[in-house]
């Protein structure tokens, strides 16, 4: 029954509604699939939940929810990533109350925005599983929290209990925004935002013509992973197949094996993973595999590298990748997560750009061979909404090839910051110059080329010495190639204050393979400083070189540049400083 094409749905508000509606038409079709690798050499171990079962447990949690809080309140989802993430994340919505996607306690690195999360969302009930259940239950204590165990409410729970039916306008939940040193920001995402953007997305990588195995092991608590496995198959009806990002990270190979498992199998990972499985999966490992049956893998949440995605076409030709099932897609956590995308079966659109222009807002042509050229790749176009380029100061609009802050408008924008009226008003409902409001301030740099969305910075991470502009991930990916010590999308670039002005600082890991005490520091840090004053005319004040796992990241697992330039300041880097 798994290989016939779903039907189409027809268009309901929630969620939650789909999952029914399913439940009643394909019910013994698989639904969500959650692969273990309970040892370092499992090929994986499938829990499966069919439409039927998965409506049953969305009930059977949403019932005791209901026990437990009145709508509209929020639901903390502190679940390891699997099928029960799944469903305490729809029983939440079934309920009608606010999700609010994050993590176990146990996370490494995440305790204080955890802290902060709870603090500002103020959550009435914590679901979570028995894996972690005291883990949960030591943080929680001295919390008004009511905490429910996910695998511990019986099927009979369900009863004769059915869903509420929220008005679309209503809030499904809270998306956290990461990547900042401020207290965490909730985005407020209504039912009909993320409906939407679902279908957005299914439109944009053709998976609303054709169906897919959406295939994820971004974690469920972010926003691409929790639209992509879970949002996304719900409204089409198909088949979303998890894993542990851990088990990415541990071994890679393993996203690779189930892309070949699955066919017409549709994927997301952000640009360092694409690195990191050129460099880590073994010749061994790719004896076996068939990638030619993948219909797209999703380029996105941060800059998009068109040596990268040369790099793993070049790694896994021979395993039958088509070089064009790469998109390169932008979208942000304000936007519920996709803004634009390029559509697979196209190759990638490659542009470079002039360094200096770009410095100074233009985005004019270069050679490709020129070594100051930057080479970007283009977001496509934007996915059933509106796309601005603005001034970021008077919010005029700009013609193609200058480029100003990303705005965006459309049926996926989220309503606003939770508990930041002032905030919101600044950020979702910006007026352009042609009077018409409720754009979405990004807070990204970017341009439009020969129709395309090309995402160039962000805003508030932009050094500017002596009024000129440099991008960071521009720094960044020069520093990285000027040295083989150098761990790569391991280092931030960032400006710090000076005595005459910002002073540029670079922070980078080393590869795991050499120790510090085996790298000469001093010509590693002359390398780098050579490097990135001859291709950006731009002097080093300090390069640090550090050990790995020393340079922060994000929930999503992006350096988070800020936290690192915080980390510098406070002289958490001192003893490791190669001047």
């Amino acid at each position: 029954m798994d290989s016939r094409r779903p039907p189409l749905a027809p268009v309901f508000r929630s969620l939650p509604e789909y999952v029914r509606h399913w439940a009643d038409t394909t019910p013994d079709r698989r639904a969500f699939a959650f692969v273990e690798h309970p040892a370092p050499d499992s090929r994986g171990v499938h829990r499966t939940l069919t439409w039927r079962r998965l409506e049953l447990r969305v009930r059977a949690l949403a019932a005791r929810l209901a026990e437990e809080a009145e709508p509209g309140a929020r639901v903390a989802l502190l679940c390891p990533q699997g099928t029960e993430y799944v469903t305490a994340f729809l029983a939440s919505l079934a309920a009608g109350l606010v999700a609010v996607p994050l993590y176990p306690p146990g996370l490494p690195g995440h305790g204080d925005r955890l802290s902060a999360v709870f603090a500002d969302a103020r959550p009435a009930v914590a679901v979570t599983t028995s894996r972690v259940l005291d883990e949960v239950r030591d943080f929680c204590d001295g919390m008004s929290v009511r905490i429910v165990a996910a695998d511990q409410v019986p099927d009979a729970a369900a009863g004769d209990w059915q869903p509420v039916v929220p008005d679309a306008a209503e809030i499904a939940y809270l998306q956290y925004t990461s990547g900042s040193t401020r207290t965490p920001a909730g985005v407020e995402i209504t039912h009909a935002n993320v409906v939407a953007n679902a279908r957005q997305a299914l439109t944009a990588y053709g998976a609303d013509a054709h169906p897919v195995t959406c295939v994820g092991w971004l974690p469920l608590y972010h926003d691409m992973g929790l639209v992509l496995s879970v949002a996304a198959p719900v409204v089409r009806g198909v088949l979303s197949v998890l894993m542990e990002p851990v088990a990415f990270l541990h071994e890679p190979a393993r996203w690779l094996r189930l892309l070949a498992a699955h066919p017409r199998a549709l994927s997301a990972a952000p640009n360092f993973a694409y690195d990191y499985c050129a460099s880590a999966v073994t010749d061994v490992q790719k004896a076996d595999l068939r990638l030619d049956g993948i219909a797209a893998l999703i380029n996105g949440s941060e800059p998009v590298r068109p040596g990268t995605v040369d790099r793993f076409h070049a790694a896994f030709a021979a395993q039958g990748l088509s070089p064009d099932v790469q998109c390169p897609s932008y979208g942000l956590a304000e936007a519920t997560v996709f803004v634009s995308a390029a559509s697979p079966g196209r190759p990638l659109s490659r542009f470079a750009l002039d360094r200096d222009a770009l410095a100074s807002g233009k985005a004019l042509p270069a050679r490709p061979d020129d070594p100051r050229a930057v080479l970007l790749a283009g977001c496509g176009t934007p996915a059933g909404q509106r796309v601005r380029i603005v001034d970021p100061v008077c919010g005029a609009v700009m013609s193609e090839g200058e480029v100003g802050e990303i705005c965006v408008q459309g049926p996926n924008v989220g309503r606003g910051y939770w508990n930041q009226e002032r905030q919101s008003r600044r950020v979702f409902g910006a007026e352009s110059d042609a009077g018409s409001g409720g754009w979405l301030r990004t807070g990204d740099l970017g341009t439009v080329l020969e129709g395309e969305l090309i995402v160039t910075g962000r805003l508030k991470d932009l050094i500017v010495v002596d009024g000129r502009n440099h991008y960071p991930q521009d720094v960044e990916a020069t520093a990285q190639d000027a040295h083989p010590a150098v761990r790569r999308d391991r280092l931030a670039a960032f400006g710090v204050p000076g005595g005459t002005g910002e002073r540029v600082v670079v922070v980078a890991e080393h590869v795991r393979a050499t120790s510090l005490a085996e790298i000469d520091v001093p010509a590693f840090a002359h390398a780098v400083r050579a490097a990135v004053s001859g291709r950006h005319g731009l002097r080093l004040a300090e390069v640090v070189l550090v050990a790995p796992g020393a340079v922060p990241r994000t929930s999503s697992g992006k350096v988070s540049r800020a936290l690192t330039r915080q980390r510098y300041l406070d002289g958490a880097y001192a003893a490791e400083r190669a001047r």
